[in-house]
């Protein structure tokens, strides 16, 4: 466990340790070795215990936990025993456990595993208790538990030892209670329709299914290189193929891309698969099941995130992608119909252009800029461009456009499903046109996938298709911020062993600069007036947050304290030079008095300072970091 703390701190703690060392080495030589003990009886848990204190008053009961307080009172003590369901009291006296063992249990820390024997009662209190006759230590803890009220609250550190957290936190047990039984209400809804649950490869030749950037690895044997699921489609597409009418799998999935809070390297989806249904089909069954899973895992259809009431229950609005775009940005796309045009009308409302950009995408750019934001209660976004849904079957009406829906909630998209493209042609022209994507440099658009179009030309009956982003589901259904509150052991940015983050900084200063590489630009030739330049405000700032910003390769979104008691929000495209996580808790220097501009539909408020120059003929970019010791809002001058 790690340690921010004074160098004599951290020396009474290693003696603390060490006493607790020789604690264990004094049991062993007595032939008490905790950890030889291979099993114990347990008959009740502590919910259990006092939910049924009329039932068990009086009766003999055996449970096992861990010391999480102890009060020693001479010739008898109280203890409290945690569970996995929770704490019960337990009342140890010598004349009943006898002075050796009584002795023993005096020696015993706070976080030790041990099991009792005895008996249920009640104290002066009325506190339902259990009065120990037999007592032996289970597991000898090594390590300080951090105190309730004064301990694991570092967020970083709670993820990094989820161990330590749900036993300090017990309270953080129910988001995952929560998420078990919306799995489980989830996993029923479909096996009550006849869906088969499968399981297909995690290792593929192919990173397909969807556009993202893969983790690639390489099979030895082989010797080949493999990519980790980025979607589990088209497999699931070929057992459609295969004579399986209905087909599910939840499982992880792996996009080597961004990290926020909505986003996780791997990740929990559920895809399904239905022949002979549509897309309609699919929107129905998205609106029931994640219903029904709000209804099992909370008591309602309707939820509270972060204060804002949510409403799941069917039906949910329906709006085409077009309809949406011209709701909230004011352009109307039913009359814009060449790239040109959609371009044109890009540039003027400030949307990033990319190369080889097409309507239908400046389509898709428009709903992601002033479409997304608004869609707070449950929402069917239908009928996407062709040109962003490679899988999905064209719409017979308007040919430019699919059969697709994506569901959203809390601004959050939370399920993709279309009619599924069966027609091995038209597949192969889509697949074509990633490619070519790729060569413009896109690193995730899909790869021709000759295997499933041989599989499309042996025949796919008409199919709907339906994916789910499971966490953020939970996210919801538990009141959850943050993605990494709804995984047991979110992704973390390793540390080296036996080191502090802070020992990563110091061996990031030490690393030695070749003077004769670096190249730095001209000094500027105009002078500025002293009235002018001092109208910058700079500023010292604390980063409260930082995340990626979604589909951006540079942006990092930083929420700042800048001493003003209003949370700054400033985007610096760094992302190449820093991940956001190892920012957190930095101190600053940013201008302030900026205007506010838009990048990527969000708004920045002030720009964060760097030190830039070429180095070796590669950019080299140092943010501009300060002594912790600064306050937020001291003016530089």
């Amino acid at each position: 466990m790690e340690n921010n703390k004074p160098e004599s701190q951290i020396e009474n703690l290693s003696e603390v340790l060490q006493v607790r060392r020789d604690k264990l080495r004094d049991l062993q030589e007595m032939g008490r070795d905790p950890f030889k003990i291979s099993k114990y009886d347990v008959t009740h848990h502590s919910d259990e215990v006092i939910a049924n204190y009329d039932q068990l008053e009086g009766q003999k009961v055996s449970l096992a936990g861990r010391i999480m307080s102890k009060r020693i009172m001479g010739k008898a003590s109280f203890m409290h025993l945690q569970d996995q369901n929770g704490r019960i009291q337990a009342y140890v006296k010598r004349d009943d456990i006898g002075t050796d063992e009584y002795k023993l249990f005096k020696s015993y820390d706070l976080g030790d595993i041990v099991g009792i024997e005895g008996f249920v009662f009640k104290t002066k209190t009325e506190e339902v208790s259990v009065h120990v006759e037999k007592l032996v230590l289970l597991s000898k803890s090594l390590q300080v538990l951090p105190e309730k009220y004064h301990g694991l609250k570092d967020v970083d550190l709670r993820y990094r030892q989820r161990y330590v957290d749900l036993i300090v936190n017990p309270e953080v047990k129910d988001a995952f209670l929560t998420r078990t039984k919306a799995l489980k209400a989830l996993r029923s809804y479909l096996d009550d329709r006849g869906f088969l649950e499968v399981e297909t490869p995690i290792l593929n030749t192919i990173a397909g299914g969807a556009n993202a950037r893969p983790f690639i690895t390489h099979h030895n044997t082989l010797d080949i290189p493999m990519y980790l699921r980025i979607a589990n489609e088209l497999y699931l597409k070929r057992l459609i193929v295969g004579g399986f009418d209905k087909v599910y799998e939840m499982g992880r999935m792996f996009r080597n891309e961004g990290m926020d809070m909505k986003h996780n390297p791997e990740y929990t989806a559920i895809e399904l698969y239905q022949a002979y249904a549509d897309y309609k089909d699919m929107m129905e069954i998205t609106e029931n099941v994640i219903s029904h899973m709000a209804e099992v895992a909370t008591g309602s259809m309707k939820i509270d995130y972060q204060g804002t009431e949510i409403d799941f229950t069917p039906p949910w609005k329906r709006m085409t992608m077009e309809e949406c775009v011209k709701e909230y940005s004011g352009v109307d796309f039913s009359e814009i119909n060449t790239d040109e045009e959609a371009l044109a009308i890009a540039r003027e409302k400030g949307i990033e252009i990319t190369p080889g950009m097409r309507r239908g995408e400046v389509i898709n750019a428009f709903f992601e800029e002033f479409g997304e934001d608004q869609l707070i209660q449950p929402t069917f976004i239908t009928h996407h461009p062709v040109e962003v849904s490679p899988l999905a079957k064209r719409n017979v009406e308007d040919p430019r456009k699919t059969d697709r829906f994506e569901a959203f909630a809390n601004r959050w998209e939370l399920a993709n499903a279309f009619s599924e493209l069966n027609d091995p042609i038209d597949q192969r022209g889509r697949f074509e046109d990633q490619v070519r994507k790729r060569e413009l440099g896109d690193d995730e658009a899909c790869e021709m996938d000759e295997d499933f179009l041989n599989a499309l030309e042996v025949g796919l009956p008409p199919t709907g298709g339906l994916g789910i982003g499971i966490d953020r589901v939970i996210m919801l259904l538990t009141n959850s911020t943050t993605i990494r509150d709804v995984l047991l052991f979110p992704t973390m940015k390793p540390l080296r062993d036996g080191s502090s983050e802070a020992d990563g900084e110091t061996e990031k200063k030490e690393v030695k600069i070749d003077l004769s590489k670096v190249k730095v630009e001209p000094l500027f030739e105009e002078d500025v007036d002293f009235e002018t330049f001092s109208k910058s405000d700079l500023r010292v700032v604390k980063v409260l947050k930082c995340e990626e910003v979604p589909k951006s390769n540079k942006l990092l979104k930083f929420t700042l304290n800048d001493g003003s008691g209003q949370d700054r929000v400033i985007l610096s495209g760094i992302k190449m030079h820093y991940s956001a996580e190892e920012l957190v808790g930095k101190t600053l220097v940013a201008i302030t008095n900026l205007p506010p501009r838009k990048m990527m539909g969000l708004e920045s408020c002030g720009m964060l300072i760097s030190a830039v120059c070429d180095y070796d003929g590669e950019e080299l970019l140092n943010l501009l970091m300060v002594d912790d010791k600064i306050p937020a809002g001291a003016k530089l001058y």
